[in-house]
């Protein structure tokens, strides 16, 4: 670990724990129980598809309530980066409405729709597939469990790094509820969000949950179209939940969602060699004045408009619960949208127009340095629709020996990606001026432009179809202390894509009116290329875990997952067959042959535990990883973005995970989560055969990370409660890219940011209402520090997003039930 500032050193000492903002219980036996009894509230987790405590649970699990939600500021999937130790979150480069994951080091950087992402996130039981649009928040979150390492037997496929379930609140008949926030903060910050229950009969009742927000980015843009980062979200759910028999239950739920934003700045830095490159001799024909800093900037001019882009969201979801006493059969079928249009700059950093070339000036010397591919404007759109049905038996047999579960999964999917552009490598020098007179005569023969047409449309249409079973066999001998796990699941999975592009260069101008273009060249033709492949995977989970008394569980475990195989968009050559690819080279295969699954291999030990009578929670896990058939990208020599994927690499994974929160005080909760991870690419052969390991390593695997903080009940009395949260996150060097030698220009300084909030809480409002008034501060010290980097782009060698600087806002909070 790089040495730590003297703030960050301070924190440590002062907080050995940091907080895990958990209720307090009180000893069931009396209410007057002296405080010192107090202890640490039970958590309830789903993650092994049935209610537990998370202290029975053999998996290494970081889980959030809803009041740990509302303390931490966790308001959607974005937020979990800076909460969950062994754990990076980020935007896409072209979208930060789209997030990439990463657990324990494994994610997926390319956010192609023939892809798939290796963490699986889960919303109520129901897969999302894609990346793209999945940086939403949800209107009413009862709680966020994040799962470490691979998830086969009971996730299936694309669960290799771990999994996300969020979980909202189900409608209650116990009676009618109401809540309401409102939110005020720095870069006009505006939120609300509200949810009302209304019992319509004893069996009967509905949710209704809507969210509103703003905010502007935190850099300005001084040229013309929006600043950088805004984003306008509205959002609303509707739950209903008809208790139909005594025995059977049925939820339904429809959300929608609509994001408007610009994407964030992509900034120009020096890059540790300072060596520019080719990016000096961009400046002299973009519109703005490129400028190269290491510290955040607060404005600056685009030389295009930055346009705002798009992403709506749409889903049903229906589950049936049938209780047959020691037995539930449980079936849960949905069905979602998807609709993403998103402004790209490609010559100004990925997703913003901060260097762009004028499209309809560009000069000779530009196109050349750009080696006839210049700066690209587009508005790609991805829409998507996906099916999927499970059911699921769980119960207990055998005198309550075996509890087990046994499933069947369906998933479908339709999407595409379709996106035209058209820019100009090259216009004439000619004064406008100075030919207008010519003008009506000669047309833009004087003036002509060298013109690119770009079209491509990727599709895709997959099919998924899986059974699982998994079962717990505790034996009467041992006192029931020992607990034997095994799961088997067994997954069929095809897949098809089609890929159509078209790329001509013709001449613009004319002659006294005759023709309007002249056709150059045509290349890169893919004509309705379609692909198809099948893929199975057989996946097992075995756990041996022993209670060495009723506080202390110990567990042994051995998961395996795949993630699944695919096409690759970016590949220059259609097939084995077609001929070289863009660097004349014939690697023998393309995109109709595709690339096969990748496997993970997890072994895992560790413990459950609780000290002082309840009010000292540790667990702790240490892992081991075999990752194989790795889905490696090399990137063709002489491109920006073409690139040939192959199963070409292996790795292991080992590491440490700590979670510990101590009840110190009547109020006063400290907690510390930490990840250690040390992940190690072990082999890599390129396309050639050559073993090319040394140029690879592993991105966004900081080796360490932690959460620390403190929440603190200063004042319990009749008119309100006073608490106080601060929360210190820490993450570790890392990487940006896997591709050979771009190490530096990607890498990812160590950086630890500081929240706080301040609440005044439990007001009485009413005869059955409360309110809550609370300031917050996210990054309280200012501190700037780099959360993703790229190396791709025309205008810098290395370009970076900085995190969001000091914030600082406050809340209004009505309850009534």
């Amino acid at each position: 670990m790089k040495k730590l500032d003297m703030r960050l050193a301070l924190i440590t000492v002062a907080l050995p724990f940091s907080l895990s903002a958990q209720e307090v219980r009180e000893p069931a036996e009396s209410e007057s129980a002296p405080a010192e009894e107090a202890a640490l509230e039970e958590v309830i987790v789903t993650a092994q598809k049935r209610s537990e405590s998370l202290q029975k649970t053999p998996i290494s699990i970081e889980a959030f309530n809803a009041d740990q939600l509302a303390t931490r500021g966790i308001d959607g999937l974005g937020d979990l980066g800076s909460n969950v130790p062994g754990m990076t979150v980020d935007p896409f480069p072209t979208s930060n409405a789209s997030l990439r994951f990463f657990i324990r080091g494994i994610g997926l950087l390319d956010a192609q729709v023939t892809q798939d992402p290796p963490v699986g996130v889960y919303i109520d039981g129901v897969y999302i597939a894609r990346s793209t649009g999945n940086a939403f928040d949800v209107a009413d979150l009862e709680r966020i469990e994040v799962l470490r390492g691979p998830q086969g037997t009971l996730y299936g496929r694309n669960t290799t790094g771990g999994a996300v379930n969020l979980v909202t609140r189900r409608p209650s008949t116990d009676g009618f509820s109401m809540s309401h926030k409102f939110g005020l903060g720095e870069r006009n910050i505006r939120n609300l969000r509200s949810s009302v229950n209304v019992p319509l009969a004893d069996d009967l009742a509905v949710k209704l949950a809507v969210l509103a927000s703003n905010v502007d980015g935190y850099v300005r843009n001084d040229g013309p179209g929006e600043d950088f980062g805004d984003r306008d979200d509205l959002a609303g759910r509707f739950d209903l939940r008809w208790h139909a028999t005594e025995s059977l239950t049925v939820d339904y739920s429809y959300d929608r969602s609509r994001s408007d934003y610009t994407n964030y700045l992509y900034q120009a830095v020096l890059p540790p060699d300072g060596d520019k490159g080719a990016a000096e001799l961009f400046k002299r024909y973009a519109q703005s004045q490129s400028v190269y800093s290491r510290h955040r900037l607060k404005s600056l001019t685009t030389g295009a408009p930055l346009e705002q882009s798009r992403v709506d969201i749409e889903g049903h979801a229906a589950t049936f619960t049938l209780d047959l006493g020691e037995h539930e059969l449980k079936y849960i079928g949905a069905h979602r949208e998807l609709d993403d249009a998103a402004y790209t700059d490609l010559g100004g950093g990925a997703g913003s127009a901060t260097y762009r070339l004028d499209s309809n000036v560009y000069d000779g010397p530009a196109a050349q340095v750009a080696n006839g591919g210049p700066t690209e404007l587009m508005i790609p759109r991805t829409t998507q629709k996906q099916w999927s049905h499970e059911l699921q038996l769980n119960g207990l047999l055998f005198d309550d020996s075996l509890q087990y579960i046994v499933g069947g999964f369906y998933f479908s999917e339709k999407a595409k990606e379709d996106r035209k552009q058209r820019y100009h490598q090259f216009s004439s020098n000619i004064s406008p001026e100075l030919i207008a007179p010519l003008e009506p005569l000669l047309g833009g023969l004087l003036n002509p432009r060298l013109v690119n047409f770009d079209q491509v449309l990727n599709s895709i249409d997959n099919e998924a179809l899986a059974f699982y079973t998994q079962g717990t066999w505790t034996p009467q001998w041992l006192d029931e202390r020992l607990h034997l796990t095994l799961g088997y699941r067994h997954s069929e999975d095809k897949r098809e894509a089609l890929k159509f592009r078209v790329n001509d260069t013709y001449l613009e101008g004319s002659f006294n009116g005759f023709g309007t273009a002249v056709l150059l060249s045509s290349a890169d033709r893919f004509d309705n290329v379609r692909a198809k492949r099948k893929f199975s995977d057989d996946a097992i989970t075995g756990i041996v875990a022993f209670d060495i008394d009723r506080d202390i569980n110990v567990y042994a475990k051995y998961a395996e997952a795949y993630k699944s195989g695919g096409f690759n968009t970016r590949d220059p050559q259609i097939s084995g067959e077609s001929g070289p690819a863009s660097d004349g080279i014939d690697y023998g295969y393309g995109f109709v042959e595709g690339f096969a699954p990748e496997r993970v291999n997890a072994y895992e030990l560790g413990v459950k535990s609780e000290w002082l009578q309840h009010r000292l929670r540790v667990n702790a896990d240490v892992f081991y990883s075999d990752y194989t058939d790795m889905q490696i990208n090399f990137l063709i020599s002489g491109t920006v973005s073409d690139t040939k994927v192959a199963n070409a690499g292996k790795a292991r994974m080992r590491g440490f995970e700590l979670e510990t929160t101590l009840l110190a005080a009547p109020g006063l909760l400290l907690s510390l989560d930490y990840a250690y991870l040390d992940a190690d690419v072990t082999q890599v052969r390129n396309i050639s055969g050559e073993d090319v390991t040394d140029e690879f390593s592993f991105v966004s695997a900081p080796p360490h990370s932690f959460v620390a903080a403190i929440d603190w009940t200063m004042l319990d009395r009749s008119w309100g409660v006073l608490r106080g949260n601060l929360n210190y996150n820490y993450t570790d060097d890392r990487k940006g890219s896997m591709q050979p030698g771009k190490e530096g220009m990607t890498a990812i300084g160590a950086y630890g940011v500081l929240g706080a909030r301040l609440s005044l809480g439990e007001i009485a409002a009413g005869s059955r209402g409360k309110a809550e008034i609370a300031l917050w501060a996210r990054n309280l010290l200012d501190k700037e520090y780099v959360i993703s980097a790229i190396d791709n782009q025309p205008h810098a060698d290395r370009a970076v997003l900085f995190g969001e600087p000091r914030t600082i806002g406050a809340e209004l909070i009505y309850r009534w039930q």
